[in-house]
């Protein structure tokens, strides 16, 4: 006995062999790529202060205008580039003096007009100063 079996070809099946590995290879890639540890799961004390304790981290202003004047300090002190080095030395004495902890930052905000020779001649003087300098900058906008 023969059987005849009749099935008819059909051309409408999809293989989904290329989607199955698609979706192995994303979800590989979302494993390797995910926090192992969430934030959650970290033990971190932190320090606790009285409302009198003074802050540890203080911040010195140092400015350069598109002239090239500099100014120094909350006061904005007006200074050239000979002497932002004392001046700096100055208001650092003066902060550790009245908080013995106190490490200062010097944050150097210099004109975007300022030639880079002049910019580098006092971040070298500020550096001098104190290892701790941040630069302050606006971030550029892109028009969407």
């Amino acid at each position: 006995m023969r059987f005849q079996a009749r099935l008819k070809p059909c051309n409408n099946l999809i293989d989904l062999t290329p989607l199955v590995d698609v979706i192995f290879l994303m979800l590989i890639f979302f494993i390797v790529t995910s926090e192992i540890l969430p934030l959650k799961s970290l033990l971190i004390e932190n320090p606790v202060l009285g409302k009198n304790t003074p802050t540890r981290l203080a911040q010195l202003l140092v400015v350069m205008d598109k002239d090239q004047v500099i100014y120094v300090g909350s006061k904005k002190e007006i200074v050239d580039l000979s002497s932002v080095k004392s001046a700096l030395q100055e208001q650092i004495a003066l902060l550790q003096n009245q908080y013995p902890d106190c490490h200062p930052t010097i944050v150097l905000s210099v004109d975007r007009r300022v030639d880079y020779g002049a910019f580098l001649r006092l971040f070298s003087q500020v550096q001098e100063c104190s290892p701790r300098v941040r630069l302050s900058f606006k971030p550029k906008h892109e028009d969407v």
